[in-house]
Order: C-alpha cells, then sequence, then structure tokens
C-alpha cells in the first residue's frame, strides 16, 4: 500500500461515509490533492479491489470499502490521531513551563524599571473554537473523548456507553463529529445542528448527544485565571499611598486574585494602542480609587491573551508607563516564540 493508493483510499472512504453512496473516480479527482487524471485513478482503484480493500457493488457503479479497507483506515487514523493528541499535550507542557517563567521574569522587570506594582495575567482562550474531536474505545461501557480546542487547549471526557461499540463505529462517529463540529464556536453550534447529528448518529445518538455536551462543556468553562505580581512593596514609596489604611487595602488587594482579575479588565482598551489608563475614581476596584492603574492586553495568537497592569500613585509618570507597556506588548510574543 503506497502513499498514493492510501489517500484514494481514505477519500473513497471519507465520501462514502458522508454520503452512503458508492465512490467513483470523478468523485475521487475532485477531492484529493493528488492531481492525478480519472483514468489512473481508474487504474489505482482496480489495484485497491485486486487487494481486497474496495469493492464494487455492481457493474458500472463505483466502489465502497470491504471491511479490509475500513480496518486498514480505522488503524491508520487513530494512529494519527494518537499521535496528534500525544504531541500536542507535549507542546502544551513545554510552552506552559517556558510561559511561567517568562511570565514571572517579565513582571519582575516591569517593577523594576517602573517602580510601581505590576502585575500580569497567564493568557486565556478569548472564543474558543474547536479543532477537533477524537473518541477511542477504554472498555466495552466506556469512550474517551479527546476534546481540543483553539490554543491546543486539551480535555480529557469520558463518555458512557451501554453496549460495546465497533471501530468501524466508532471512526463513523468521529468522522459525524469532526465534520459538523471542527472549526465552531459554542455560539455556533444550535438545536437543529445537534438533532441533525443524532438523526445521523442512530442508534448511536445518546453518544453523540453526550459527545456534543462535553464540547460544549469544555468550550464554555472558564479556565482559573492565573496572576503573577511582582514590585508591592514599591506602594511604600510614595507618601500618598504608604499610610497604614491605604498600604493595607492594596496589600490586601494583590493577594486575592479575584480583586486582580477585576484590576486589569481591559474591555475599554484603545483599539489603536490597546491600552488603557484608569484614574482615581475611574477604577472599578475600591482600595484602588487612590491610585492609577494602566493595562494593556497582549496576544500569542491563536486566541490567547492576557493582561498586564501597572498599579501607582496618581501622579505615576504616565508617559514612562505607556511607553514601557508598548514596548513589552510588541516583544511579548517574538519572547514567547523563542
Amino acid at each position: 500500500m503506497d502513499e498514493r493508493k492510501t489517500k484514494i483510499l481514505q477519500a473513497i472512504i471519507k465520501n462514502y461515509l458522508e454520503t452512503g453512496e458508492p465512490v467513483g473516480s470523478r468523485t475521487i479527482s475532485k477531492d484529493t490533492d493528488l492531481n492525478l487524471s480519472s483514468a489512473t485513478i481508474r487504474n489505482e482503484m482496480s489495484d485497491l479491489e485486486e487487494m481486497g480493500y474496495i469493492i464494487q457493488p455492481h457493474t458500472s457503479a463505483g466502489r465502497i470499502p470491504s471491511d479490509k479497507g475500513y480496518r486498514f483506515y480505522v488503524d491508520t487514523l487513530m494512529e494519527a490521531k494518537e499521535r496528534e493528541v500525544a504531541e500536542v499535550k507535549d507542546m502544551l507542557l513545554e510552552r506552559q513551563d517556558k510561559l511561567e517563567d517568562m511570565l514571572k521574569a517579565v513582571v519582575k522587570v516591569l517593577a523594576r524599571d517602573t517602580q510601581y506594582a505590576t502585575m500580569i495575567t497567564a493568557p486565556t482562550t478569548h472564543l474558543n473554537k474547536l479543532k477537533f474531536v477524537q473518541l477511542s474505545r477504554v472498555d466495552s461501557e466506556h469512550l474517551l473523548a479527546v476534546v481540543v480546542i483553539e490554543g491546543n487547549i486539551i480535555r480529557n471526557r469520558i463518555i458512557d456507553v451501554y453496549e460495546e461499540i465497533d471501530d468501524e463505529t466508532i471512526l463513523k462517529l468521529n468522522m459525524l463529529l469532526n465534520t459538523q463540529l471542527g472549526g465552531l464556536a459554542i455560539e455556533e453550534i444550535n438545536l437543529s445542528m445537534v438533532a441533525k447529528m443524532k438523526q445521523q448518529a442512530g442508534i448511536h445518538s445518546d453518544v453523540v448527544s453526550g459527545v456534543i455536551d462535553e464540547v460544549i462543556l469544555t468550550l464554555s468553562e472558564d479556565k482559573n485565571l492565573e496572576v503573577y505580581t511582582s514590585g508591592t512593596n514599591n506602594i511604600f514609596k510614595y507618601p500618598e499611598l504608604a499610610d497604614h489604611e491605604n498600604a493595607s487595602r492594596l496589600i490586601s488587594a494583590f493577594e486575592e486574585k479575584d480583586v486582580l482579575g477585576d484590576i486589569i479588565q481591559s474591555e475599554s482598551a484603545s483599539e489603536e494602542t490597546g491600552i488603557q489608563v484608569y484614574i482615581g475614581g475611574e477604577n472599578k476596584v475600591q482600595s484602588m480609587q487612590d491610585c492609577s492603574v494602566v493595562t494593556a492586553v497582549y496576544d500569542l495568537g491563536d486566541g490567547m491573551k492576557g493582561t498586564i497592569g501597572i498599579v501607582g500613585p496618581k501622579r505615576m509618570d504616565y508617559d514612562k508607563v505607556v511607553g514601557t507597556l508598548k514596548t513589552i506588548k510588541t516583544k511579548l510574543d517574538d519572547l514567547y516564540h523563542k
């Protein structure tokens, strides 16, 4: 089985799974990237038929997969998906460790250079979209659904089944789920689409329904906000913030993750610079209303965004702070990919 035959077989099976109709050479010529003539594809299909991977249900009809063809496709697909998931997991773990160290270094440099208190959030995914779902068997009563969303965020979910499902059926369910849901955000998954998918799944509609529920849950779940801070002691350098009551409130705010999340919300950031300045009473957090807070949103691509914040007195050096944030914003993505 060479690469050309493999691609043609995969195209035949994919088309047959989607349509339920025998597949002809003209269809394959349109759907593959082989740039082969229909005659060449017919010759290859004849070879595949002789090898037992496809069959011709009746004269002058296209071909459909045989059990041997399905088995080859399932084994090849599962091997490729398992390798892809493993690679994504390894990359994600490596990047998480690398990113955490980098963000901690960035926030320390900001505190040192500005002489103010600083914070930065780890990136979270905005408007999550599904990349793919991989179903595989755990045992006769359970399937594992690996859900991968933009930003290479992975969630593993166990799906209960009431009877054992064979490999060919799992393959068909994988094709159905990825064809219909791949690339969609949660807002794009509607009841009509779900009903159609359940109908196509037939007796396995409960499995599809369970997987869709897990996909929606994964797309909608909020990742815990991770915030790194530095320079809290810089607060004591400014008399208007250094009295016991003010300093106590500010330091307490820096110890509360939820409060920090409120402080560095930047929905109103300037579209041109991505930077927002909150002065005194403009701050959303009561304990920060004697301060100014300057925030900037950084973007690592794939929808992964985070926020940098600098907190200081209302008489802070705005020109220096804004300039520093602009520099960090433009360099952060490069630093991340080094």
